[in-house]
């Protein structure tokens, strides 16, 4: 890797990324740059890092071959309009803004550029992110492959088209508060039946990690996996039918379907 990698912005998510590539890429922390609207913030992440701080976002742009845009959206007309002179037709934009189109990041450099746009999930703080990927015309196929092997060493990463975003945001970035619930909701019923709450909560969590797991891995669709633990008139069936009388697909599936409608809402204007 001989790629010069930078990052305007220094929050959460770009601290992420920045982790997971210093700790899986040997010498990766001498070709990475940051820069942040507080000097401060940006120079205590390289200091604990070990990477190299930027003064300006200009000299980051003039400097680096691959650029992380981790800051907000409404930032976004500042930033890319003082960084545009700077980013040369081969320099390679990644994108991290909720919102923000590929064509909405091309209409501030006002000719073709490579833009890639990624909505990663919570997950990606434990190096188990969903990372969808969606990259406009001008990306190559071997840029696309740069910015997969980058951004796997935090999760797994899925190319896909960019009318999709919405409804991964809403499967991928919504859903760790649904599955949170659900862990929580599992645990209060297992504290009903006397189990300490703290273990409550390690034997749901770790038992949705390995069933997750067994789905991916094993590739088991979701209803045989259930069919294989329902035994006939057994416990487990008693458990789903109770879900079930009380609509439990149903209610999940409105609620991907209420995230939708605010995402479309947010988008409008």
């Amino acid at each position: 890797m001989d790629k010069k990698i930078g990052f305007i912005g220094a929050g959460n998510m770009s601290s992420t990324i920045i982790g997971g590539l210093v700790k899986n890429f040997k010498g990766m922390n001498n070709l990475i740059y940051v820069t942040n609207r507080s000097k401060e913030k940006a120079e205590r992440l390289c200091n604990e890092a070990n990477i190299n701080f930027c003064n300006s976002n200009a000299d980051l742009a003039k400097t680096c071959d691959v650029i992380f845009l981790g800051i907000k959206p409404d930032m976004y007309g500042v930033v890319l309009k003082e960084i545009a002179p700077y980013v040369t037709d081969d320099k390679l934009i990644i994108s991290l803004a909720a919102g923000v189109t590929t064509n909405n990041v091309e209409g501030y450099f006002k000719r073709p550029m490579k833009i890639i746009r990624i909505m990663p999930n919570i997950a990606v703080t434990v190096g188990e992110g969903m990372i969808a990927l969606t990259a406009n015309k001008n990306v190559a196929e071997e840029e696309v492959d740069l910015a997969t092997n980058l951004l796997s060493s935090i999760g797994k990463v899925d190319k896909i088209e960019e009318y999709m975003i919405d409804a991964v945001t809403t499967i991928s970035g919504c859903s760790p508060a649904f599955i949170a619930l659900f862990v929580e909701a599992l645990a209060d019923g297992s504290v009903l039946q006397g189990m300490p709450r703290d273990k409550a909560y390690i034997y749901a969590a770790q038992t949705l990690i390995g069933t997750g797991k067994m789905m991916l891995e094993k590739e088991i669709h979701p209803g045989a996996l259930k069919d294989i633990v329902s035994s006939p008139g057994g416990v487990t069936i008693e458990g789903v039918y109770a879900l079930e009388k009380r609509g439990f697909r149903s209610i999940l599936m409105e609620a991907v379907e209420a995230c939708e409608r605010k995402i479309k809402l947010l988008n409008s204007k």
